[in-house]
């Protein structure tokens, strides 16, 4: 009896390409190089979570007094608290996909490599704009980043260099560590930024690469450059859009006032704690057409550890004048 070729690419066949230990590693891999939210947070505890429902205590970070000392004096000691936050692994995100016996035969590209950067993407949008919209549904507010319905008009180079600087001396005004302060903002932020010179002589731009000397390495994780402005490392994100975020397209979040009004985000890496895991990656045999179904389950969880005065967000408006 003749034996029936059938498509590569099956983890269920002898010599089949999807192998789900492998491919979850693959897809966590392009997703941390490309997620916001893992290069804004507080990480590590991410290797101590394994599924939906997992907890990590977190010791909260003590306030030291400091007391004024002469000779002679009595020293007081002071004790400390260990007083601890739960992260819970409460949220998640699953894909799913089926691929034909017949497509994956003739397919001239690499199945697997397109499922992983399609579905890194996926999940990263997605968990950005959970822990993204988490940031900001606690963030303070200060009516010099401007407010919803009292935004802070962009229109300039000049006028969101400003922002950032405010933003520093808000964040210094607030004791916030210096190292490891971030600013995420959309798109059309950064494109006032990006024309910004970085002398009166109008050449290069801030941002430009003979400046930054970064080449194309900051693009990863959304970093616009690995220069900091104003003491802030700088991401981009598609999450935030323009107002009345209660219609917004999925995966997005903005202020629910003024159209036209979009967020920016400022704080520092230890006022959020994040743990993510694919928790599940399988193969199993579509029973109702000759394919495979591959999917996968992203678990996560995340914490506001500093309350207000270490995160703030900003509401802008204005991005018509590109040339000034």
């Amino acid at each position: 009896m003749a034996t029936m070729a059938r498509a590569g690419g099956y983890n269920n066949l002898a010599k089949g390409n999807w192998a789900p230990a492998i491919y979850s590693q693959k897809v966590l891999k392009y997703f941390r190089r490309a997620s916001v939210a893992e290069a804004i947070t507080n990480t590590d505890y991410t290797g101590e979570i394994e599924n939906f429902g997992d907890t990590v205590n977190i010791l909260k970070e003590p306030t030291i007094t400091v007391a004024s000392y002469a000779r002679g004096t009595t020293v007081n000691t002071q004790e400390l608290s260990d007083d601890q936050i739960q992260l819970t692994i409460d949220q998640g995100n699953y894909f799913a996909f089926k691929v034909d016996d017949i497509e994956e035969r003739q397919a001239h590209t690499n199945w697997e490599a397109l499922a992983t950067s399609s579905g890194a993407y996926a999940l990263k949008k997605n968990y950005d704009y959970n822990v993204l919209k988490a940031i900001a549904d606690n963030a303070a507010t200060d009516s010099n980043l401007g407010t919803a319905g009292s935004a802070v008009s962009i229109n300039t180079v000049n006028e969101a260099l400003n922002m950032l600087s405010t933003a520093q001396q808000v964040l210094d005004e607030n004791d916030v560590p210096e190292e490891n302060r971030w600013c995420v903002a959309p798109p059309q932020f950064w494109t006032q930024i990006r024309l910004a010179k970085a002398d009166a002589a109008g050449s290069p731009m801030i941002l430009d690469s003979a400046v930054t000397g970064e080449g194309q390495s900051a693009l990863m994780n959304g970093r616009i450059t690995d220069r900091k402005i104003h003491g802030l490392n700088l991401y981009q994100s598609n999450t935030m859009v323009v107002g009345s975020a209660g219609t917004a397209a999925a995966a997005t979040f903005g202020p629910s006032a003024t159209s036209g009004e979009m967020y920016v985000l400022f704080g520092h890496m230890s006022s959020v704690a994040t743990a993510s895991h694919i928790a599940k990656t399988e193969v199993i045999r579509d029973p109702d057409s000759f394919a495979d179904v591959v999917r996968g389950l992203h678990v996560f969880g995340r914490k506001v550890l500093r309350g207000s005065g270490s995160g703030f967000k900003g509401v802008f408006a204005g991005v018509a004048d590109f040339n000034t």
